[in-house]
């Protein structure tokens, strides 16, 4: 114990997984933390395995997918567990973001750490993106003709950025090269992001808790009690992530992604993964490709205005319930958002898409001020009557 307390390595260590200070009052819903950073050091352990036997070009990048699965010993697994892993990990930071909106961790003194961590949120979806296209099927490679393709909506510059991300006049080498590379290296971008939220959390109030009260006055180290309520929570997640990974691993997939690319045939359907189909989905609710480009975006850096609409002088939602009741309905809505996203563009599914869109905005910019509002002003009422 010296030892660790008084090695300036090892001191950093100490002071956030054994000495840290918690309130003693927090639940499982906020074990989302460790849970992700397991999958982030499986993804970039399996990450690294798989980089050593693929190839990122045209004509091998396939094949070379399908040497680590049949080839490679324990090839399958490597690669199983790196795709499943993946749908995991955003399951999980859907779920961290929806506890952070409940009990509201965006609240000062909490401010950096909630913009830090909608940074990590558009940096993993960007690295998703990337990793999704290097195994060059179908969905792979008219996903990324499809993505790219948005940035053409800028005015004037927008169709010379596209061809310098390809690096050609179609995704080739030079795109699978660049994928691959930037694929690579964001995760180590993701490990300093992550870092930067840990430290701005720690160093400021620490964790909130489910009463929204200050936790100063009542805290214990986070080891023994919460390292273990964390092995509980990361057993969980192994022995669900194993039975994907053992027994139902492509379920979470698109069987179009087992054909080889082939830019002369479109699919049917072009379709993201599950995790990005909400945001696809508002991108595809409006007509206009440039302002579905600006909405798809703005679903991403509109979180970043909850601390100025939410006007509750309470921290949390969990003795407010009106907040209650409209955060669940912006839940259920996120799920409608994502099952459309995987629809086919067509009737009732655009207009329900446009009507969810309004929804997951009003949320932020209207019914968070004005809920807040009347809950205020009728919290006012029953103070003034006592």
């Amino acid at each position: 114990m010296r030892t660790l307390k008084h090695n300036s390595l090892l001191k950093l260590v100490n002071s956030y997984l054994i000495d840290a200070p918690q309130p003693t009052n927090i639940s499982y819903n906020w074990n989302f933390g460790s849970l992700l950073l397991l999958c982030l050091a499986i993804q970039i352990i399996t990450g690294i395995t798989l980089a050593m036997h693929y190839n990122p070009s045209v004509a091998e990048a396939f094949n070379s997918i399908e040497h680590i699965m049949r080839d490679v010993n324990n090839g399958w697994l490597v690669r199983y567990l790196h795709s499943n892993t993946a749908s995991a990990f955003f399951f999980l930071v859907y779920l961290h973001i929806g506890r952070g909106i409940y009990y509201g961790s965006y609240k000062s003194p909490r401010f950096t750490t909630w913009v830090i961590g909608v940074i990590i949120l558009i940096v993993m979806m960007g690295t998703g993106f990337l990793g999704y296209v290097l195994p060059y099927g179908q969905m792979s490679l008219w996903g990324a003709t499809v993505i790219t393709n948005l940035i053409s909506a800028i005015p004037w510059i927008g169709q010379d950025i596209v061809e310098f991300i390809w690096g050609g006049f179609s995704v080739n080498n030079a795109t699978l090269n660049r994928f691959f590379s930037l694929h690579f290296v964001l995760p180590f971008a993701l490990v300093a992001l992550v870092l930067m939220h840990l430290i701005a959390l720690h160093d400021t109030a620490g964790s909130t808790n489910p009463l929204g009260i200050s936790g100063n006055y009542d805290r214990i180290p986070f080891a023994p009690y919460y390292l273990f309520k964390d092995l509980v929570t990361i057993f969980i997640l192994i022995f669900v992530l194993s039975n994907f990974v053992f027994f139902a691993p492509n379920v979470l997939g698109d069987s179009d992604n087992y054909i080889m690319a082939n830019p002369m045939q479109t699919p049917a359907a072009i379709v993201p993964e599950w995790y990005l189909l909400p945001f696809y989905a508002i991108l595809r609710s409006i007509p206009n490709k440039l302002l579905g480009v600006i909405a798809m975006f703005s679903a991403l850096l509109i979180m970043l205005i909850l601390p100025v609409t939410n006007l509750s002088k309470l921290k949390n939602l969990q003795f407010r319930p009106f907040s209650k009741i409209i955060f669940f309905i912006f839940v259920v809505n996120f799920i409608i958002l994502m099952i459309i996203g995987a629809k086919h563009v067509e009737s009732p599914y655009i207009e329900l898409g446009q009507l969810s869109t309004l929804l997951f905005f009003g949320y932020f910019v209207v019914l968070v001020p004005v809920v807040t509002s009347i809950e205020n002003f009728i919290s006012n009422i029953s103070m003034s009557s006592r």
